[in-house]
């Protein structure tokens, strides 16, 4: 089923997320729904928080840009209870992202290329695990929405300045985008 993408400004988006029992109910229906969301939407990651629910679980599909990232040709995961234990600041770069909590809005993040993380996987199966590159990256910005984070809080002064009309925007409900959504609630 096709769930609603919460938009920036529901405040949901800004609740830190808890942990899950291993039995939490209709949990493997609940990832189905979460890739059928995100495929929808062409994402390639989506958190808990982004279909309303402050639960630590995240799905990933790196499949789509296989062609460009023959490494991630196969990748589909779900993270569920996912932590990161720690960053290596040793390397560092800067790409543009979006999301699709923030349609229309693509800024340039810095962040580690390396991170060490600790997850349960579909089958319940516990990782503990030092994750590199460009995986690394997206797990940063899903995991950041477990933690009440919004790729937007990581970019410079300056830039927050210079979209903060786009922001706005969104607050507002003034926004398109090619897929269900759930808007802020307008003040």
């Amino acid at each position: 089923m096709i769930l609603p993408i919460y938009i920036y400004g529901q405040p949901v988006l800004r609740k830190v997320s808890q942990d899950i029992p291993k039995d939490y109910p209709g949990l493997q229906q609940l990832i189905a729904d979460m890739y059928e969301t995100m495929t929808e939407a062409d994402g390639i990651g989506l958190a808990g928080p982004q279909i309303g629910k402050n639960i630590r679980v995240v799905v990933i599909d790196l499949s789509p840009l296989g062609e460009d990232l023959p490494e991630y040709k196969d990748f589909k995961h779900a993270f569920i209870n996912p932590h990161i234990i720690e960053y290596d600041e040793t390397n560092t770069e800067t790409m543009e992202e979006g999301c699709l909590s923030l349609p229309g809005i693509h800024e340039n993040v810095t962040r580690p290329t390396r991170i060490h993380v600790q997850y349960l996987d579909e089958d319940l199966n516990e990782h503990d695990e030092w994750v590199e590159g460009y995986l690394a990256r997206v797990m940063q910005h899903e995991f950041d929405h477990l933690d009440a984070k919004m790729f937007v809080d990581r970019v410079s002064p300056l830039r927050k300045q210079l979209i903060k009309s786009k922001l706005r925007a969104l607050l507002q409900g003034r926004y398109r985008c090619g897929y269900r959504t759930k808007a802020a609630l307008r003040k």
